[in-house]
């Protein structure tokens, strides 16, 4: 009978199966000492946190294959979410036409890349106002308001 090799993971304290583990051949066991999700969590944070990563990502995104790729994203995303896509596009004609005003950010009071983020969909004009960095992290924060982003403006 086979005896499974456990580790306990630093990050989260919780004792493990060694595949849990991603390998690291410095390492004495050949294993790193935090498990998968821990080592996932904290690049997942890295990403919203550290500007040079968020800058590295821009940089990232503007190479030809990427852009592409992203174009297709946002076709499948607009088809997939037909009533977000619409209330972008109401706020986006607002805006434009002048009945509705850019306003800053409602948390750090930024002008610069402003969202409107909608709580509901069914209400086009009924907007929180949050700059990229907020939006982004009211939706890592809060998976269950859907992930949806919405238009930069």
């Amino acid at each position: 009978m086979e005896t499974q090799i456990t580790k306990t993971c630093k990050g989260c304290g919780v004792t493990k199966p060694q595949s849990a583990f991603y390998r690291d051949p410095r390492k004495a066991d050949g294993h790193d000492s935090s498990c998968k999700a821990c080592r996932c969590l904290r690049a997942k944070v890295r990403r919203l946190t550290n500007p040079y990563a968020q800058q590295y990502d821009r940089i990232r995104y503007q190479r030809p294959k990427r852009r592409q790729y992203a174009q297709t994203v946002s076709r499948k995303w607009r088809k997939d979410h037909p009533d977000a896509y619409r209330a972008q596009n109401a706020v986006n004609n607002a805006i434009r036409d002048g009945k509705l005003i850019k306003m800053p950010c409602e948390i750090c009071g930024t002008t610069k890349n402003v969202y409107a983020h909608h709580k509901d969909y069914s209400k086009p004009f009924e907007v929180t106002r949050l700059c990229a960095l907020h939006h982004h992290r009211l939706h890592a924060i809060f998976p269950e308001l859907g992930g949806h982003y919405t238009e930069q403006r």
